[in-house]
């Protein structure tokens, strides 16, 4: 491999190690210098290319895991959207609902009260998937496309 596929190589494995930071500790307080500083980039650097690379900012990568986590709280139990918004790591209940509709494109409650037990059958992996928040994909060229929905 030549110098700039090793640069390329060491510079995803950098993002994909501040991405599984954002991923295992999204319920905690991250700021995006503590992910700057896993990625050994600087702070502006880092933001230009994780989204670059996978296709949102860092702060919408951990609001999007947080709302994931929540949608599924939300269908599986009986905690209060309030309790729901600071487990998954939310300081406003405000902020929490707003980022909620902005991803999901309904609020908790109405999530909650309008989740399918017909699909309580499926494997959760597929639930996820066809379920998951809308954003930003990849095409096959690397160019940035809006996700087409379930």
């Amino acid at each position: 491999m030549g110098v700039v596929g090793d640069a390329e190589e060491d510079r995803n494995r950098r993002l994909l190690r501040a991405r599984d930071l954002i991923d295992r500790r999204s319920t905690e307080p991250l700021d995006v210098d503590l992910l700057a500083a896993t990625a050994h980039m600087g702070r502006a650097h880092f933001i230009r290319e994780f989204r670059a690379t996978f296709g949102e900012t860092p702060h919408r990568h951990l609001q999007r895991r947080r709302i994931e986590r929540a949608m599924t709280l939300l269908r599986t139990t009986d905690t209060s959207v309030t309790d729901v918004c600071m487990e998954v790591g939310f300081s406003s209940l405000g902020t929490f609902s707003r980022t909620f509709r902005d991803i999901v494109g309904t609020s908790p409650s109405d999530f909650r009260a309008g989740a399918d037990p017909a699909t309580g059958f499926v494997p959760t992996a597929f639930r996820m998937r066809w379920t998951r928040p809308a954003g930003a994909r990849r095409g096959a060229g690397g160019e940035l496309s809006p996700d087409p929905g379930p």
